[in-house]
């Protein structure tokens, strides 16, 4: 690397970062033109103008510590006019005159940055890629020829040194190393949606992300209409995600959990069978049958007077009317339908009779207490939790609604002990997924999200998906996922299952296979448990081997919390983050012995804001989904597997959670594919 190009670059970096920061504040000074007027189009204008100014102003906000570009391209001559280098980076930039210092990576004409090879060029002659400091500081580059009869294996390198770079704190992005395989995924077109089944370490949340990212770039419009939502499956999750999209240049994406997205509260919570069987698919038989056995059959027509007139609609003609309608609208429509074609049937005997009415005498029907009377009996109102309440209290009412269910799982979905009213019900966060689907039966949910992004979403049920399903009517979804990592009892099952769920039939599934961020000893390693766990899914493999990845430790059930804390202050000599990761109802007595020992720890769920700053964070085995660590301590496995039925599954992601060495420590025996 010759210096003075280093200092080029460094000054062209410069360069760029005083072009935003001009960019910036032309944005920033700019004022909103405010339409005149007081009405409500002329108000929402306003406001979406202003807006609109303020996520421009976030997107170009420079982050100190997010390098503003990573990559360059040397082009044959005459490739894009009078260019023949671009700075590929997270965002464009321009020098305001309209020459451009760096292009946004979803553009194009960056396609050849991660498409290119020496067989297929694209006419790029060289691809550089630059390394930077974790303060944004360029440190050096690296270059890739693409042209002669020797190329080197920077490239390779350069993937290397930047997955092993210690990290602290919250996920990066991968945008300056996205393989070719990732890069498929991320540039699918918005539909149909698309399913990621990935190996521990193939990047496929990050693919997800900056799949966000793309859609974003490229379908603006559309996506803004109905916003972006990403789904995951807990807030350590999200927190540790939480910087990917603004480091790409979005900052109008709601990342929230399943259950805050279900806004209804939650008191009350369910064993465990009474919970898979409240996210089976079957529920959502039961709940139609439920609700609609409150439409009962008339047994007398109806009898309305106007003035000195009366007129009949028959008891044979409600009976017709209600057979029509029943379970061919939603629950409250239909009685809306019921009360407008009783009063239909009074006009026509009315202009029988050479009267002339017009609509709203029909509405005045429609409203009339004779109807009303009829609706009442027949088709009454009801709310979500007055069906639910019944059919968990009443065992009559759930066996006639559930003939599917065997007597076995009706008596587990029954209530002990029934609370007096639907009104005082407590309801488990199970209870408000089946709240939700009732609420949609009873009227339909209006308008849709542009895109959905379901992370981790083998852990999903059947009945949690059709929820999700029903907030993305009309759009599309990322999903995400790896079925080994299947850790709940009620996860809905193969990939075309979930997507069915999420009435997503025509989504295609892709499967990422090679694991860049686990090296190939822990990943061969915890792949033992897959013909137990997965038996359907193949072996992953690992690109990289790390020297001493992998060390299993035999303790002293004596001394093994001291054992535990040597480890870790062992592992701490090291670079990058730390993380011990034991079963939940260990992990605070073993966090407590590390903090007594003088050493600084936070704990995962707990102390979300120090994880930024301290390097050994303590992870309740289930919330290590979805995280990674350069090394990862595991505190007895036997007590993994043991704390909860798919313990196999949970063991399984604690294994792979590590980019650079895993320790597991036990005093009880290895699982016996581990021994």
């Amino acid at each position: 690397m010759v210096e003075p190009e280093l200092a080029s670059e460094r000054a062209f970096l410069g360069a760029a970062r005083t072009a935003l920061s001009k960019m910036y504040a032309e944005v920033v000074d700019r004022d909103v033109q405010i339409i005149g007027g007081e009405d409500n189009d002329e108000r929402f204008t306003n406001e979406a103008n202003q807006r609109a100014k303020e996520m421009r102003t976030h997107a170009l906000l420079d982050l100190p510590d997010v390098p503003l570009f990573f990559g360059r391209l040397d082009y044959e001559h005459g490739t894009i006019e009078d260019i023949n280098q671009i700075y590929i980076g997270r965002r464009h930039v321009h020098d305001g005159s309209g020459v451009p210092l760096v292009i946004d990576w979803r553009a194009p004409v960056s396609v050849p940055f991660y498409r290119a090879t020496p067989s297929d060029r694209r006419r790029v002659l060289m691809r550089r890629r630059y390394g930077f400091s974790d303060h944004a500081d360029l440190t050096g580059f690296e270059d890739e020829p693409l042209t002669g009869a020797v190329v080197s294996d920077q490239a390779d390198k350069f993937l290397r040194s930047e997955i092993e770079r210690p990290r602290t704190g919250p996920m990066r992005d991968i945008v300056a190393t996205i393989q070719p395989e990732q890069d498929d995924l991320v540039r699918a077109p918005l539909h149909p949606s698309v399913c990621v089944q990935g190996a521990p370490g193939t990047g496929k949340t990050a693919v997800g992300l900056h799949r966000v990212a793309y859609l974003l770039y490229t379908e603006r419009e559309r996506l803004g209409r109905g916003g972006v939502v990403i789904v995951g499956p807990n807030r350590s999750f999200l927190s540790y995600i939480r910087k990917v999209l603004p480091a790409l240049g979005e900052v109008d994406v709601r990342q929230i959990t399943i259950d805050e997205l279900l806004t209804r509260p939650t008191a009350a919570t369910d064993a465990t069978e009474a919970e898979r069987l409240k996210g089976d698919a079957r529920m959502a038989d039961v709940l139609r049958r439920a609700l609609w056995s409150y439409v009962g059959t008339p047994t007398e027509g109806v009898l309305y007077s106007k003035g000195s007139r009366r007129y009949r609609v028959h008891d044979y003609e409600v009976v017709d009317i209600v057979s029509d309608l029943r379970e061919s609208t939603r629950y409250a429509p239909g009685r809306n339908a019921l009360a407008q074609r009783i009063a239909h049937v009074v006009l026509v005997r009315m202009e029988e009779r050479a009267e002339s009415p017009d609509d709203r005498v029909q509405n005045a029907v429609a409203r009339s207490k004779p109807v009303k009377d009829v609706l009442d009996s027949v088709w009454p109102r009801v709310a979500p939790e007055q069906v639910l309440h019944r059919l968990f209290s009443d065992a009559d009412f759930l066996t006639a609604a559930a003939p599917d269910l065997t007597d076995e799982e009706r008596t587990a979905l029954l209530w002990p002990k029934p609370p007096r009213s639907w009104k005082s019900a407590k309801w488990s966060f199970a209870d408000n997924v089946l709240l939700d689907e009732l609420e949609d039966l009873i009227e339909r949910r209006t308008g849709s999200l542009g895109h959905l992004v379901l992370d981790e979403a083998q852990d999903l049920s059947a009945m949690q998906l059709r929820a999700l399903g029903r907030r993305c009517r009309t759009g599309s979804a990322t999903v995400l996922g790896d079925l080994a990592q299947a850790t709940t009892p009620w996860a809905a099952g193969s990939w075309d299952r979930v997507l069915g769920h999420l009435d997503k039939g025509d989504g295609v599934v892709a499967e990422l296979d090679r694991g860049f961020r686990v090296p190939e000893q822990i990943i061969s390693f915890a792949a033992r448990l897959l013909p137990e766990i997965a038996p359907t899914l193949g072996t992953p493999s690992g690109v990289r081997t790390v020297a001493d990845a992998l060390s299993i430790i035999p303790a002293d059930a004596s001394t093994f919390a001291d054992q535990v804390v040597a480890e870790c202050r062992a592992a701490l000599e090291g670079e990058g983050s730390v993380a011990l990761i034991a079963a939940d109802d260990q992990v605070v007595a073993l966090r407590d012995a590390i903090a007594a020992a003088g050493l600084e720890v936070a704990l995962i769920g707990e102390t979300e804001d120090e994880i930024d700053t301290v390097r050994l964070v303590c992870v309740p085995a289930t919330l290590a989904k979805g995280l990674e660590f350069d090394a990862v301590v595991v505190a007895e496995p036997a007590h993994i597997v043991a704390a909860e039925p798919r313990g196999l599954h949970r063991l399984y992601v604690v294994l792979t959670r590590a980019v650079s060495r895993l320790q597991i420590i036990h005093a009880e025996p290895l699982p016996s594919a581990l021994a």
